[in-house]
């Protein structure tokens, strides 16, 4: 066996014991309360030692969490390929697609995630924190898009960041909906009321 192969089985089940413990961790939080479980309780549950949970996640919050700052590179890339004639504004929102797909896949799982987010301070401080980050990369992604690529000004940090306000509000819709509105409307109808006139 070659060396990427076995890099490439190790990551693969690294993967598998990642999502295998995150799986565990929700289960728990949801019956329990995020506040009531300690990383202790979560390896237990897991069937692990605390060092290998916390060699997996650096922290329960990072459970709950550790995909939210992958999506913002992936919206990003996701902008940087929409059309060259697209205007930015249906660009981002289209490039949101990436985000809102786990919500199509899974919708039960998606809500349980949303709401235990929503309903953990901490946790929906921390998811706010993250997607924070995501502005400056959808900004720089909208100004190289355009032909020439431009600086990322500041009008596009503000089209960045009203996109993702458009997101969360979708988003706090289908979740006091119970998942039974249609998400991929609700951030066309959040979009269509900041387009421009």
């Amino acid at each position: 066996m070659t060396e990427a192969a076995r890099s490439t089985t190790r990551d693969i089940a690294r993967a598998a014991v990642r999502a295998e413990l995150a799986e565990v961790a929700l289960d728990l939080f949801c019956r329990e309360g995020f506040d009531n479980v300690t990383t202790q309780d979560l390896a237990a549950a897991a069937g692990v030692s605390r060092s290998t949970f916390l060699r997996y996640f650096g922290s329960k919050e990072d459970v709950v969490l550790s995909t939210v700052d992958a999506r913002g590179d992936e919206v990003a890339d996701a902008l940087r390929a929409r059309p060259a004639g697209e205007d930015d504004w249906t660009a981002i929102r289209h490039a949101l697609d990436t985000v809102i797909e786990i919500y199509r896949q899974d919708p039960g799982k998606a809500l349980t995630m949303t709401r235990l987010i929503t309903g953990t301070p901490a946790l929906w401080a921390r998811q706010m924190e993250k997607q924070h980050a995501w502005s400056p990369l959808l900004a720089e992604a909208l100004a190289a898009r355009a032909d020439p690529p431009r600086p990322a000004t500041m009008a596009l940090q503000i089209r960045a960041a009203a996109a993702l306000l458009c997101l969360n509000t979708a988003l706090a819709h289908w979740t006091a909906s119970g998942g039974q509105l249609d998400l991929v409307a609700l951030l066309d109808e959040a979009f269509a009321a900041l387009a421009p006139q």
